[in-house]
Parts: structure tokens; sequence; C-alpha cells
């Protein structure tokens, strides 16, 4: 494509997550996913010989992954990309995302509650850790794109009534959440004398939506790439532990749905990570953690426009004759934000409720499957070992300090706002 006409990855996730959309809902123009036994799972040899390991789930298979590989190489095309270090990389993370279904599918994980997703991020991560990552993969790897459009199609699942029906709590919760954790982050680091760059980028990452945010605010204050991959990775890492003992921490505490949604959106800094422990607790949690996420995605454009302000004027590295302009907020938007919101719109107004349950099914397992390629990838391209290479470990204690405070407050805060206020 020309370079004139390409789109960032926010818009050509849009695009993407519209078209498979509009695709399910007006044409036949889908394929049937593979099959993995029944809700209970598979527990021996008789199941996976009848329904899993035959020729009609094998034809499944291979259609599911030309449909899937095919929108990935358009995503490319419309990013500007030639999307060739798809070829050889897409169909090894796509085999990685069946067998991780494979694993979760079976009736022993199923009694443990344990998703998808986490299977494919611990398949990834042992690839990564272990086996080691080689760069023909990792060239392949579009862990956010895959995210942005399996967000972009959750909206067919999350009515626009819903949205504005938490959407005030949701916004107060963030604007509370948000100011007192990212001071907090800064002041800390300042204490554990962490430069100012690398301090404000973990502030923004820890307190609004962790890589989005930490990637805007690099972008705001011409930060350090170094840096910004050290702050990349350790949203990632910090999110695994999160994303699966903190749904089981508020099912031990008892926890309303709605507090619990809250409290993972509010904490967890990557919005894959929150959809993950969101999926994990349930789909009422899963629809609270997404708006709460949400809320605070919007916040990120007016974050970076102030950051940026800032700044302009005390940072070291950033041409003081450019001035910060508003355009800057809407650069910094998430535009997946309005895909989500588009396609919300559409299935609660635009089309009747029958198309929309039925349609609403066959997307939401079209969205579980992009999760599990984006964590594949997430888990590919992460190592713990980068927790420890900068600075003797300061910026990670930090970052865990920060990231404490914020489960501890964000917990009291959706607890007086969806568990005693929220009716």
């Amino acid at each position: 494509m020309n370079k004139k006409y390409r789109f960032n990855e926010d818009w050509a996730s849009v695009i993407v997550g519209l078209i498979i959309i509009v695709a399910i809902i007006a044409t036949s123009f889908f394929p049937e996913l593979p099959k993995f036994g029944p809700k209970a799972g598979w527990t021996g040899w008789t199941v996976l010989s009848t329904e899993i390991f035959t020729t009609g789930n094998t034809v499944r298979v291979i259609m599911t992954f030309l449909y899937f590989f095919f929108f990935a190489i358009v995503g490319s095309w419309l990013m500007g990309r030639r999307g060739k270090e798809l070829l050889p990389a897409f169909p090894v993370i796509f085999v990685l995302s069946m067998i991780a279904q494979f694993i979760a599918s079976s009736g022993s994980m199923k009694n443990l509650g344990l998703e998808t997703v986490i299977f494919s991020l611990l398949i990834g991560l042992f690839v990564s850790n272990v086996i080691g990552t080689p760069k023909w993969l990792k060239e392949g790897i579009q862990s956010e794109f895959y995210i942005k459009i399996g967000l972009v199609m959750l909206g067919a699942t999350i009515l626009f009534s819903e949205i504005m029906k938490a959407g005030l709590f949701g916004v107060i919760q963030a604007i509370v959440v948000v100011m007192a954790v990212w001071y907090f982050a800064f002041w800390i680091g300042k204490k554990f004398k962490i430069d100012t760059e690398l301090g404000i980028m973990m502030a923004s990452a820890v307190s609004i939506c962790g890589v989005s945010a930490a990637i805007a605010t690099a972008g705001a204050i011409k930060g350090d790439s170094k840096k910004l991959s050290y702050v990349i990775s350790l949203v990632l890492i910090v999110a695994i532990p999160m994303m699966i003992f903190m749904p089981l921490l508020a099912k031990w505490m008892g926890l309303a749905d709605e507090v619990t949604g809250a409290w993972l959106g509010g904490t967890i800094d990557t919005t894959g990570a929150v959809v993950a422990g969101g999926t994990i607790a349930g789909d009422i949690a899963l629809k609270f953690s997404t708006i709460i996420k949400f809320s605070q995605n919007v916040l990120l454009g007016v974050a970076a426009f102030l950051i940026s302000i800032y700044w302009s004027y005390r940072g070291t590295n950033i041409d003081k004759s450019q001035k910060p302009s508003l355009r800057l907020i809407w650069d910094r938007f998430p535009k997946f934000v309005l895909g989500f919101i588009v396609t919300s719109l559409i299935f609660s107004f635009l089309i009747d409720s029958e198309t929309a349950v039925t349609a609403g099914k066959t997307i939401k397992s079209y969205q579980s499957l992009w999760f599990n390629l984006a964590f594949v990838c997430i888990g590919l391209e992460t190592r713990f070992k980068d927790l420890v290479t900068l600075d003797r470990g300061r910026p990670a204690y930090v970052f865990l300090i920060a990231q404490a405070f914020n489960i501890v407050l964000t917990l009291c805060v959706a607890y007086v706002l969806f568990g005693l206020l929220w009716k």
C-alpha cells in the first residue's frame, strides 16, 4: 500500500474487526471453528476419536487457519507492510493457539476453571524463555494488533445500555485511580532515584493502560526506545500473575462480579490481560472489567497531552520550539475504543435482537481466537531476565510498589462505587 494511505495499528484493527463483524451478520463468509469436545471437556480417547481427531475437524482447523491468516495479511497490508514476515510465523502461532485450546478443553482443566488464554500465554513463555524465540518468528508477532481486533469484536457482547449504565461510575473510578496512582508511582520513582523520563513512562503504564500508555507517553516526551521496551516487558510480565490470581482472590473474598470486574479493569495494565482476567472471573466481570479499562483508555489522549506540555518545559530531550497542540489528544486516543463503541451501537440499536444473539455467539468465538493468538505472541516476546538487567532492578521495585498501591486503592474505590452505590 502507498505510504500516503496506510493506516496505523489502531485503525487497521478497527477496519479488520468491522469487516469480520459485517461478514458474519450479512453473509455466510465465515468458517465453522474447530471443536474440542463437549462443554464438560474431553476426558478420554472416545471423545478424542469421535469429536476432535476427525476429518471434519481437520477441515475446520484448515479453513479457520486460512480465514484468520487472510485477515492478518489484510491488516499488515493496511498498515503499509508487505506481510511476508507473516508467511512463516503465523502458521506456527496458529498451531500453538490450537494446542492451547486443546489443553484447555480437557475435563481436568475445565474443572479448574482455567481458560485457553492462560495456556496460550504459558506456551509462548515456554518457547521464549526455554527454547528461545527465533528471529523469523519474532518478526511475525503482532500481539497488540490481534488484541485490538478482539476488543473491537467484544463490543458485540457488551450492549450500549450497559456501557452508559456503568459509564459514570467507570469515569469516576478512572479519574480517581489514574490521578492518584500516577502521582504515587512518579513520587516513588523519585524516591528510588529513577530518572524522570523512565519514571514518567512507568507512572503512565501502571496508572492508565499499560503498553498503550507507555507507548503514548514515550511518543509525547520522545523517550528512549530501550527504556520503553523495558517498561513494556515489566507490564507484560507483571500482568501474568495478576490476571491469573486476582480473579481467584476476588472469588475467595466473595466480591460481587461487578466489583471484581471494576477491580480487574482498574488495576491490570494491559487491555488483553484485563480481558483474560475477566474471562476467568466470568461474563459479568468481563463486561465490567472491559468497560472500566476503556474508561481509563479514554483518558490516555488527555494524559499524553498534559505530559507533553510538562515535558515541553521540563524535559531535556525535546525541541523547546515545538509547542504541544490539541491534535495530540486525537493522535494519542486509542482508536480501537471507537471500533468497540461502533460495534456496541450496531448490536444495541441497528439490528434485531434475534440476529444480535445469533451473530453475537459466533463473533464471541472469533474474538476468543484472536485473543488466543495475541497471548501466544505476548508469551513469545516476553523474557523474564529483562527484569533484572536495568539499574540493578530498581525500576522493577518501583513498578511493583506502585502496582501494589494501585491494587489496594482500586479495590477500595471499586467496592464503594460498584459494591455499595451500584444499583
